[in-house]
């Protein structure tokens, strides 16, 4: 009877703001997803490229990679994004910081898909033990949204190139964020990605050797099967199905599949967490377990938090209260590499 309201209370959660989504054209776009190809108009061609950018180390390294253009406004911290678009409230990066009185730890925080406010909760819970939070805005999110948007119709949509420009200015803003930090002082940086917000946080991992931790929470490997078969993004999957087949969905989004870098992730001086939600429809469990199986494949020994709640719900009491202390107790470890971690499954009693 309780996982039926659940079911239900998840169900209407994720009927808000639906009526905004609307399926739109199917486009390649490939001239933002990868440099010179502008004349590139076949998805076999664009396909190709993809599969180059995943054997590219360099595809999420940043062009200039430098600390220049920070500004410090009490709390919060501004600089521009190395991938210029063409919507001018994008290129710059805010970020909200809720300092601790230390420098011994940063977390770095990457939100949900449409996430519409920043978490003080999460936040301050935080910093009273010690950690620095700060709340990065993604592409087209909070201070960077679209005029005129109702939702970040252009961080995750059915033009695969503007999809993967996205993503990977999320991840070049967030490698910048992090290497300022590091010149500010912060000894160990930690990363904390929700649902989309984790492939990015996931990607950042596998790429930057400063960040000793990794949490991702509602996660999986593939970003292509996510968008196929997730109650969120319905409207997407309207779009591409006529016009493409979920295997070439994925060659095309490759640069975007966590699985492809689980080698990076077990790298050893990288703990990572995975939480998921056993009841999840937007992320479907099932795409999260093969993830899991592909880092373990590569080497690495995530502890993992398995909720027995559904997407949304798992804000709410009980979950949010398991998922937070498993988060405080994962980052309160010690440093420890992936080759020595025990790997640890937890069930939620609920």
């Amino acid at each position: 009877m309780y996982y039926n309201w659940l079911d239900r209370w998840d169900e209407r959660r994720a009927q808000r703001g639906e009526g905004a989504k609307k399926a739109t054209d199917f486009i390649l776009d490939a001239g933002r997803a990868f440099p010179d190809a502008e004349g590139v108009d076949s998805l076999a061609d664009f396909c190709a490229l993809a599969e180059q950018a995943v054997s590219d180390p360099g595809f999420y390294d940043a062009l200039d990679g430098s600390g220049q253009g920070f500004e410090r406004h009490d709390s919060w911290l501004k600089f521009p994004s190395e991938i210029v678009t063409d919507v001018e409230e994008n290129n710059t990066v805010w970020a909200k910081l809720t300092e601790s009185g230390s420098r011994d730890q940063a977390l770095v925080i990457f939100h949900h898909w449409n996430a519409s406010a920043r978490n003080p909760q999460i936040a301050r819970f935080f910093s009273k033990r010690g950690i620095t939070v700060v709340e990065i805005a993604m592409p087209y999110h909070f201070e960077r949204r679209r005029p005129g948007a109702l939702y970040a119709d252009y961080m995750l949509s059915s033009n695969l190139g503007r999809t993967i420009q996205s993503l990977r200015q999320a991840v070049w803003d967030g490698r910048k964020l992090i290497r300022w930090l590091k010149s500010e002082g912060y000894q160990e940086i930690s990363v904390l990605g929700m649902s989309l917000g984790s492939w990015v946080a996931g990607l950042i991992a596998a790429h930057e050797s400063d960040v000793s931790k990794a949490s991702l929470f509602l996660t999986a490997g593939s970003l292509a099967d996510m968008v196929w078969t997730g109650r969120a993004t319905r409207s997407i999957r309207d779009s591409l199905e006529p016009a493409i087949a979920l295997a070439d969905l994925r060659r095309s989004w490759g640069p975007l599949n966590l699985e492809n870098f689980a080698h990076k992730l077990a790298r050893r001086d990288l703990a990572l967490q995975v939480v998921f939600a056993t009841r999840d429809k937007v992320v479907l469990p099932e795409l999260t377990e093969r993830f899991i199986e592909k880092l373990h494949q590569a080497g690495a020994k995530p502890s993992v938090l398995k909720l027995n709640c559904g997407h949304y719900s798992l804000a709410t009491p009980p979950y949010i209260l398991f998922a937070g202390w498993s988060l405080k107790r994962f980052l309160s470890r010690a440093n420890a590499s992936n080759s020595v971690a025990p790997p640890a499954v937890q069930k939620s009693r609920s």
